[in-house]
C-alpha cells in the first residue's frame, strides 16, 4: 500500500520530494510544479527516471509506470532508451553512421572517411553504442576516453572530437537539448604528456648533394620527389598534380582548393628548374590519365610509399614531407625573406593582418624570387646560400 493518496498529491504544496514507496517519488519544485520520478538502484548505480507531470499522470498511473520501469531494469532493458527509441530517436551507433554518411562526400580521401567511423566502432560503440543518442552523457564519454587517454593519446583526442560531432548533430536534429559538457570531461581526464611529432627531414646543408644523388637514376618516384623538393609542396599535392593545372609558359602551377589542406586555391610559382622538370615529364604522359606522375596501375596516381621507397633506396630514413621543413629551415637560417613569404610558399594559413601588409601580386613575385633562390641552392649554385632581400 502506497504512502500517498490522490487527495494528498493535490493538497501538498511545500517544495521537496515525497515518497510513495518502492522508489516512487512526487517532486515539487520551487515554483510549485509537480512531477513523478522512480528511483532505481542497480549494480551500485542510482538512477532517477522521470514518469511525467503530476497534472497529467494520476497517482495510480504513476505507480503502474514505476512498476513497469522496475521490471524493465530487472530484465536488463534501459527504459529511457526504449522510450526514446519509440519516439524515433536513434541509438548512438545509428546516429554515428548517419553523420558519417552525410559528411563522407566532403572529406578529401577515403582513408580518412573510413578511419572516422572505425574509431567510433572500436572505442565508442562497445561502451554506449546501443544507448539512445539523447541519453549519452558526460560520464559515459569520459569512461570511454579514459580507457585509451594515456595509452593512445592522439586516437583518444580524435575519438573525443568524433563523439562530439555525433552529439552536436543530435542537438541540431532535435534529438537532445544540449551538447556534451566537454570542459567537465576534459577536467575529469588525466593530463596527457604529448610530445611534438616532427617529420624526419634532410638537413638543408646536405640537400645539394642529395639532389645530385637523386638524379643519378630516373624513376617515377624520384621524379615526383624532385618536384616535391623544388616546389616545397606536400607530397599528396604533387602525386595528384594534373597537366591542366600547369602553365609552363607562365611558370606557375595552380592547385585547386579541394586538394589543399586549407581548402583554398594555391598558386605555386615555378623556378626554371621546376619548369624543366615538368617539361621532362611530358615524355611520361599517358593517354588514359591527366596525372603528371601516373602510378603503375592504369589511371591511378603514385602511392606515397613510392616516394618513401625512393628515399630508402638512397639509404635515407627521412620522409618526403620533411622537405617542407628543410625548405623552411633554409629560409629562416640562410635568407632574409620575410616569414610571411615563406609561410605562403608552404600554403600555411596566415593572419588577415599579415595578408593586408602585402599586395597579392607582390607576394606572388616575392615567392617567385624565393623559389628561384631555393632552386639555385638545391642545384648547388654559388652564392645561393644567402639571399639578400630588400624590405
Amino acid at each position: 500500500m502506497g504512502k500517498l493518496t490522490a487527495t494528498s498529491v493535490k493538497a501538498v504544496k511545500e517544495p521537496g520530494s515525497y515518497s510513495d514507496g518502492d522508489g516512487l517519488f512526487l517532486l515539487i519544485g520551487k515554483r510549485g510544479g509537480k512531477s513523478w520520478i522512480v528511483r532505481i538502484q542497480k549494480d551500485g548505480r542510482r538512477r532517477d527516471i522521470g514518469l511525467g507531470s503530476a497534472k497529467k499522470v494520476p497517482l495510480k498511473l504513476a505507480r503502474e509506470r514505476a512498476a513497469e520501469v522496475r521490471c524493465q531494469i530487472e530484465a536488463g532493458i534501459d527504459p529511457v532508451a526504449e522510450r526514446q527509441k519509440a519516439a524515433g530517436i536513434p541509438v548512438f551507433s545509428e546516429a554515428a553512421k548517419l553523420v558519417h554518411a552525410e559528411h563522407k562526400a566532403s572529406w578529401k580521401n577515403a582513408k580518412h572517411a573510413q578511419q572516422w567511423i572505425n574509431t567510433l566502432e572500436t572505442y565508442a560503440f562497445p561502451a554506449f553504442g546501443n544507448r539512445s543518442v539523447a541519453s549519452v552523457d558526460a560520464a559515459a564519454v569520459r569512461d570511454a576516453l579514459a580507457a585509451i587517454w594515456l595509452e593512445k593519446p592522439e586516437t583518444a583526442r580524435r575519438l573525443r572530437q568524433r563523439i562530439n560531432s555525433v552529439i552536436d548533430w543530435a542537438v541540431a536534429k532535435g534529438y537532445r537539448e544540449n551538447g556534451l559538457a566537454l570542459p567537465v570531461i576534459d577536467k575529469a581526464l588525466p593530463k596527457q604528456r604529448v610530445q611534438p611529432k616532427h617529420h624526419k627531414a634532410v638537413p638543408y646543408t646536405e640537400l645539394p648533394l642529395f639532389m645530385r644523388n637523386l638524379r643519378e637514376n630516373e624513376s617515377m618516384g624520384r621524379l615526383a620527389l624532385e618536384a616535391v623538393i623544388l616546389t616545397a609542396a606536400r607530397s599528396g599535392e604533387v602525386r595528384l598534380a594534373e597537366w591542366s593545372e600547369l602553365d609552363l609558359e607562365g611558370a606557375q602551377w595552380t592547385i585547386p582548393a579541394e586538394r589543399m589542406k586549407a581548402g583554398r586555391e594555391h598558386v605555386v610559382p615555378l623556378s626554371q628548374e621546376a619548369v624543366s622538370l615538368f617539361e621532362r615529364m611530358k615524355a611520361h604522359k599517358r593517354g588514359d590519365t591527366d596525372l603528371v606522375f601516373p602510378g603503375q596501375r592504369r589511371g591511378k596516381p603514385l602511392s606515397d610509399m613510392t616516394l618513401t621507397k625512393a628515399m630508402r633506396d638512397m639509404g635515407r630514413n627521412e620522409t618526403p614531407h620533411g622537405f617542407r621543413s628543410t625548405f623552411r629551415d633554409w629560409v629562416a637560417e640562410q635568407t632574409n625573406f620575410p616569414d610571411a613569404v615563406a609561410e605562403m610558399a608552404l600554403a600555411h594559413t596566415v593572419s588577415e593582418k599579415t595578408v593586408a601588409a602585402y599586395k597579392r601580386t607582390t607576394l606572388l613575385e616575392k615567392r617567385r624570387e624565393l623559389m628561384a633562390a631555393w632552386a639555385g641552392y638545391c642545384e648547388g649554385a654559388s652564392g645561393s646560400n644567402v639571399v639578400s632581400f630588400g624590405q
